[in-house]
């Protein structure tokens, strides 16, 4: 099949929806089809890839409590519409279909034939923009050959406002670039505990509560323990609200970091810990970090128990709570089997998540839907649903 994947997330800009749009991409090119990935410019250099066409520039608008990717420019939806027709892809996948702009601009640029597959990604209790603007997205949506969702809770989201059938299929992670036994970071193995953070600093991932938690950590510790934040740094850790007094904790604001260095941190900490207090869809962090064999502390919220299973392969804690953070880390930082428990349940999970297994089910929905075996209604597959 030629494959096209429209999205507004890519690198070099980092993300969920980046990680899924090149692993999936990647994992369909090794099972013998052509794709090519249209997405958008960003500021600073861009990585050369042939598969990947680019249109219009990127600006950050505040949605949902995070800084989201929308494409700007002239003429964006004709453009579409003419590298449709000169690609002639058989199927075109779309990520967060019902978004402005590309995204949304792609239901409509299709050109005859061409059979459209969108994923939905948000998670949350409500969306105001669905609601205000149900009736013509609810068109748009109806316009797509096949509906998937990364999680039961970006299903409850989408379906609430555009019933109908959606495929859940999960994110996956790359499980030979995470993994047990890579070298952790020698500078950081000095007797402190490390608590690693990976993620941009949106209000919604809840680093200040991570932050707020250390002291607590640090009094039990006497100041033996290390946060590491690899993601931002800068103007937005300046901004991320700490205690003044740490107690003899530290704090190292990493910023990004190359992707071939990415699993030395995991490797490197002793405890991963993803504070997020709403909207998270599925969390590919905890998968990481599980395929890494860390021990995962993550906030209780429906994405992420999408993901990690209580007293399982991880803990899970209050949203927003110093203090049950804290208590967590502790626990394992003061017992060295349940880590080793969980290090081994979370990395058998993340098998189960390998990029080559979630691919085959992507390309299994993408030939269904160009072969005709299965129609818009009807069928089940890939653990679908229909609300």
């Amino acid at each position: 099949m030629k494959i096209g994947i429209v999205t507004q997330s890519f690198y070099p800009r980092p993300g969920g929806v980046t990680e899924v749009v090149h692993h999936t991409a990647r994992e369909l090119r090794r099972l013998g089809h052509e794709v090519k990935i249209v997405t958008t410019h960003y500021d600073g250099p861009e990585p050369h890839d042939q598969g990947v066409i680019r249109i219009g520039h990127n600006v950050l608008v505040p949605m949902n409590g995070a800084w989201v990717n929308m494409t700007i420019g002239r003429g964006l939806a004709s453009q579409l519409r003419r590298i449709f027709d000169r690609e002639a892809f058989d199927v075109i996948h779309t990520h967060c279909p019902l978004v402005p702009t590309l995204p949304l601009m792609t239901i409509a640029a299709v050109r005859p034939g061409q059979k459209l597959v969108g994923t939905f990604h948000a998670a949350a209790e409500k969306n105001f923009a669905y609601r205000l603007f149900r009736g013509p997205l609810g068109r748009r949506a109806a316009r797509l050959d096949r509906r998937m969702a990364v999680s039961e809770s970006a299903r409850r989201l989408a379906s609430r406002y555009f019933p109908g059938d959606y495929d859940i299929v999960p994110n996956g992670v790359d499980c030979a670039r995470f993994r047990p036994g890579i070298e952790p970071i020698e500078r950081f193995r000095d007797g402190r505990l490390n608590i690693l953070f990976v993620g941009r600093l949106d209000r919604r991932k809840g680093a200040p509560y991570l932050c707020r938690a250390l002291p607590l950590v640090a009094r039990a510790l006497e100041g033996r323990v290390r946060l590491l934040v690899v993601g931002e740094k800068g103007f937005r850790s300046l901004m991320c609200a700490r205690p003044a007094d740490l107690r003899g904790a530290e704090i190292v604001w990493v910023g990004r970091v190359p992707p071939e260095e990415l699993p030395r941190y995991y490797a490197t900490a002793d405890v991963f810990c993803s504070p997020a207090v709403s909207q998270e869809s599925f969390g590919i962090v905890l998968l990481e970090a599980m395929a890494a064999g860390s021990a995962v502390v993550a906030s209780d919220i429906p994405g992420y128990r999408a993901v990690v299973e209580d007293g399982v392969d991880g803990l899970l804690v209050a949203p927003r709570d110093p203090a049950s953070i804290a208590r967590a880390v502790l626990r394992l930082a003061s017992d060295g089997s349940l880590r080793a428990k969980f290090a081994g349940a979370g990395r058998a999970k993340a098998l189960r998540h390998d990029w080559p297994i979630i691919a085959s089910r992507i390309e299994a929905i993408y030939a269904e839907v160009v072969g005709g075996a299965q129609s818009r209604a009807g069928g089940a597959s890939c653990g679908r649903g229909r609300s």
